[in-house]
């Protein structure tokens, strides 16, 4: 990999500024459910307060879209971050501002500090130049660890680069790694899962990957999209109404490329986006008025596990349903594609089939990167909607 890793550069009593996924679900006592990410970050930290760093962490929580949200500050996850490390994490009340920069400034080596949830701020989304120099100053270095987030030009992510050096921590490099080998030299049949909400947020990957892959599966909020641009009744599920023609184009060009596209044969839905929403299970083109999709239905299940039975390369991009919300009278549902693709695994030489997830991940719907032969579930995001 031609990019620079935290143990290329000498970090002794540096303050480095590590950009971490702690995007971790919770309940409603706002407890944390999956600490997966968390872990994931763990090599990383604990390679800069072995070494003498001063430990500067940033995240965001959920979507707060530029306010705070007191149930979206990220006290829950210093908390855990504490447990896990066994040391004492100064969580802040903010990302900048004096307050912030002089708890920075006091921070010894092998010390840690968490600052508050970026997202609050709505310049982080933006990528607002000054708010990027404001984060910046908070370090010597900039590690980004947070592969989830790799794919926005956020200000914690993109913006900050422009001040300072910046190199991967372990968690992005051996992704990377993995998604480079794989996508360089993948086995056929060569299947690709897309899920998320935004048809437009995958345009660049479907074009990159069209003339690679033999097949592509859709889900998540972004499959309405496509739905009802094929003319499907789709309810009041979430639909990029402004982007139908780009779904149509991308249709045809599948076509071109004599890429099949899997789309929901049947869908779990409700009539609000709630805990105590009314749920049922519909086929494809059913979804009433007042409804909307949460989730694949369990026909998609096994039409999907059918169609990963001979897969020998997968590569996962985004959730396929929403992970919140969901009752247990939709608990057949909760682990669709995740539950496809093991049972694939359980079908073949798991040797033989390479499995890759990319970018957020939920664990409703993805696995984590994993080597030959190997799956685990990652961390449930219970704020993305599909």
């Amino acid at each position: 990999m031609n990019k620079k890793c935290i143990k290329d550069v000498y970090i002794d009593n540096k303050r480095l500024l590590i950009r971490v996924d702690f995007n971790v679900p919770l309940d409603d006592q706002g407890e944390i459910t999956d600490d997966n990410r968390i872990r994931a970050a763990l090599p990383t930290i604990k390679y800069g307060i072995d070494n003498g760093a001063r430990v500067i962490l940033m995240s965001h929580l959920g979507r707060p879209k530029g306010e705070v949200v007191n149930e979206m500050r990220l006290d829950p996850v210093a908390g855990k971050l504490e447990e896990l490390l066994e040391k004492p994490v100064k969580k802040l009340d903010d990302c900048i501002g004096e307050d912030v920069m002089n708890a920075v400034a006091g921070i010894n080596p092998g010390e840690i500090i968490l600052l508050e949830n970026l997202r609050f701020h709505k310049e982080e989304t933006e990528n607002d130049p000054e708010f990027a120099k404001q984060l910046a100053a908070h370090g010597d270095i900039f590690v980004n660890d947070a592969f989830g987030t790799c794919h926005r030009a956020h200000a914690s992510t993109e913006g900050v680069t422009h001040y300072l050096e910046s190199v991967a921590g372990f968690l992005v490099e051996k992704e990377i790694e993995y998604f480079e080998k794989i996508n360089m030299s993948p086995e056929s049949p060569f299947v690709l899962i897309l899920g998320g909400a935004k048809v437009s947020d995958k345009l660049p990957l479907i074009k990159n990957m069209l003339s690679k892959v033999d097949i592509i599966m859709i889900g998540g909020a972004m499959a309405y999209t496509f739905l009802k641009a094929k003319g499907r009744k789709v309810g009041k599920s979430l639909v990029e109404n402004d982007k139908l023609d780009l779904a149509k184009d991308l249709l045809k060009k599948s076509l071109d490329n004599d890429v099949p596209l899997y789309f929901p044969i049947d869908h779990v839905i409700a009539d609000d986006f709630a805990a105590d929403a009314n749920m049922k299970i519909v086929k494809r083109g059913s979804i009433p008025d007042g409804w909307e999709g949460m989730d694949i239905g369990p026909a998609t299940v096994e039409k999907y596990a059918g169609v990963l039975e001979g897969a020998r390369t997968i590569i996962w991009n985004g959730p396929v349903g929403s992970s919140g919300n969901l009752t247990a009278s939709s608990s057949a549902a909760r682990l669709p594609v995740t539950t496809a693709v093991v049972r694939t695994r359980t079908l073949i030489d798991p040797s033989s089939c390479s499995v890759v997830e990319m970018g957020t991940s939920s664990a409703s719907s993805e696995i984590r990167w994993t080597s030959r032969g190997s799956t685990s579930c990652p961390a449930n995001d219970a704020r993305n909607r599909g």
